[in-house]
């Protein structure tokens, strides 16, 4: 099964394996030539045997001399000495061509995959994981294809023609040289699974050292702040040692099959020895011919020690191969449907109809949220850590799919959407601006890489980001560091809204903006906020009141179910509208059978608002047909309760 998944890797380079097979096939006449001058030279020099007479034809007759003829041979040796290594360096070159193409094409596959799948897959994975798949463990298929396969195709060839040319010479003597195939395949298949075993652990043990090593150097402030270098230290070299304990198991092991695999070669050659010796005394072959089997006995055997060696590390890479194509068939979680339609640019208005959402088999962090968005719309989305809330904007964005219900976009399922064109729809801020290490342009640009300078600096203006990096000596062309340490938190913070500005998509999603900056600076990031959201259907993850106050409605979510907490009255296309799972804590509890909750199936309060109305005033209340006098002036005391508790206000 695996072999067969290797092989369909390698059906589009056939050609190239064809010509590398074909170079490597013409190392077998240049074996069989190399004990041949040795012969004739034992038999025909040194000894009383005529040369061959097609030798004896060739030769000018002033050569047939001893003299003469050691140095045609001497030439000859020498001559078959240079073709066998033309024949090298060629087939080294082929093959290392071959080798490279392969693991570049096999690496951007695992990374274009990787890229794709989900992100509860590198959550619970790690990215460390990945990482090594794409690094390291690509690297097998030139290992096995270059040291592998092509060796062992070449050598199965060059076993057929000496076993032919021995044979004709003594067939006793081929027939014992063959007795240890046998031998040597049943050493290889009784140790291939335990070698197997020993390198996926090695492969384990190494891709969980590399992973301490990333997680500390994307953390070390933190391991700096708190003085927990040698404690990261500790655990790295406890990592790295059972990593190397591993090892030497696997080397052990790989030591020990080799020291089998060489003995039964050593037998076969001291067998063949034995009775070569015998036969040259009794005069079935001559010294020379004895010297000529032997010689080629010995680059007989030589392949075949040196594959069924190499079968212990060829287990090591073929483990590699099997976590690559385990990566390869990791399914995605999200997938484009074959018929989906394209997207130009969406109008913005959102709708959730009863979605549920639950990661694998944990229990659902979303349970049956419903609510409309139009075009336009501004919606702030509040609830404690750990409710649910940017959960609710991925599933906007399609990288997460509903367990069950449907959004829409515009009308539209957002899965019948082409996946691109739908992402397209999207700009995005982070809490955690993700910078590359590159310059502060080429950042910006990121959202249109194509995007013209002036482009890039009118969005760097409207995002209020311009001064300070027109102050930095290098301006635009200023180099960021890895993931925007070079800049502060706000100035990380203004490039993203940039780079928002730049893409101008019809929607935004603006998650956590202002948490990590300070009230300086956060106002001026919300005023290029309220510059962004302008005129687009914008979804603001946040805790923080400052920032909740440039939305038109506000989404309470709480254990996984949505609450109305406000509309704030702004003008727009904000306006909200659904079913909620939760009475808004504010109501006080003799009136909460007026409130708005599926859970109850009744709808007796039409609206509740609370926030600033059109004429700026704050403003809070009910309308009902059937709300009781002093409803508004408790609902009024209670969520000045609440607001204390919560931290949050309108």
């Amino acid at each position: 099964m695996l072999l067969r998944r290797l092989l369909r890797q390698l059906v589009p380079y056939r050609r190239q394996l064809g010509l590398c097979f074909f170079v490597d096939a013409l190392r077998m006449p240049l074996a069989l030539l190399i004990p041949l001058p040795l012969k004739l030279a034992v038999d025909s020099v040194a000894g009383s045997r005529p040369l061959p007479p097609m030798l004896r034809d060739l030769l000018p007759s002033g050569m047939r001399t001893s003299v003469g003829l050691l140095a045609v041979l001497s030439v000859l040796l020498v001559t078959i000495a240079l073709l066998t290594q033309l024949q090298s360096v060629v087939s080294t070159a082929l093959r290392t061509r071959l080798g490279e193409r392969l693991v570049l094409e096999l690496r951007a596959q695992l990374f274009g995959h990787a890229q794709r799948l989900s992100l509860a897959y590198h959550d619970a994975r790690g990215t460390a994981d990945a990482n090594y798949r794409i690094q390291t463990d690509a690297l097998a298929i030139q290992y096995i294809t270059v040291e592998g396969v092509l060796p062992a195709i070449t050598a199965i060839f060059t076993l057929a023609g000496m076993v032919v040319v021995t044979s004709r010479i003594d067939a006793e003597l081929a027939a014992v040289a063959l007795v240890i195939m046998p031998v040597l395949f049943v050493l290889l298949t009784s140790w291939r699974t335990r070698l197997r075993r020993h390198s996926r652990e090695v492969k384990r043990q190494e891709s969980l050292a590399l992973s301490v090593v990333q997680e500390v150097l994307t953390s070390l402030r933190v391991v700096k702040a708190f003085g927990q270098e040698a404690r990261e230290e500790e655990r790295f070299v406890d990592r790295a040692r059972e990593g190397a304990d591993a090892r030497v198991r696997l080397a052990v092991v790989q030591a020990v099959y080799g020291m089998f695999v060489g003995v039964s070669v050593a037998a076969g050659m001291a067998a063949a020895l034995f009775i070569g010796i015998e036969h040259v005394h009794s005069g079935a072959l001559t010294l020379g011919e004895l010297l000529l089997v032997m010689g080629y006995l010995t680059q007989l055997y030589e392949p075949i020690r040196t594959t069924s060696a190499q079968a212990g590390s060829m287990q090591s890479y073929l483990a590699s191969v099997e976590r690559v194509l385990t990566l390869l068939g990791q399914p995605q979680d999200v997938i484009e449907r074959t018929d989906a339609q394209p997207l130009q640019r969406a109008r913005g208005a959102v709708a959730f109809r009863g979605v549920s959402f639950g990661y694998g088999e944990d229990p659902r962090i979303l349970q049956g949220v419903s609510f409309d968005v139009g075009a336009g719309g501004r919606i702030g989305i509040s609830g404690m850590s750990g409710a649910g809330k940017t959960t609710l904007v991925n599933l906007l964005t399609r990288f997460f799919d509903p367990t069950d219900g449907q959004i829409l976009l515009d009308g539209v399922d957002l899965r019948d959407y082409r996946l691109h064109d739908l992402r397209a729809q999207f700009a995005i801020v982070l809490q955690d601006p993700v910078l590359f290490a590159t310059t502060i342009a080429e950042n910006i640009a990121y959202a249109r890489p194509a995007a013209r300078h002036s482009e890039i600096v009118a969005a760097a203006v409207a995002a209020g980001a311009h001064a300070f990096i027109e102050s930095l000596p290098m301006g635009y062309n200023t180099q960021v560091g890895e993931r925007g340490v070079r800049l502060s938190g706000g100035e990380r913070q203004r490039i993203a809204l940039a780079r928002a500005f730049l893409k101008d998509a019809p929607m935004l999603i603006l998650d956590e903006p202002t948490s990590a900056v300070d009230v300086e600076t956060e106002a001026a990031i919300l005023a290029s906020m309220e510059r962004l959201m302008h005129g687009r259907t914008a979804f603001m993850v946040t805790h923080r009141p400052s920032a909740l106050r440039e939305c038109e409605a506000i989404l309470r979510v709480e254990r996984g179910r949505v609450t109305r907490l406000a509309n704030n009255g702004r003008e727009g296309g904000g306006r909200l509208r659904g079913d909620y799972g939760e009475t808004p804590p504010f109501i006080p509890d003799r009136f909460k059978h007026l409130a708005v909750a599926t859970a109850y199936g009744e709808r007796r309060v039409t609206s509740i608002s609370i926030g600033r109305g059109n004429s700026g005033r704050r403003t809070t209340g009910a309308s009902s047909s059937e709300t009781p006098q002093g409803l508004e002036e408790e609902i009024e005391r209670e969520r000045r309760k609440w607001r204390k508790v919560e931290g949050i206000g309108i």
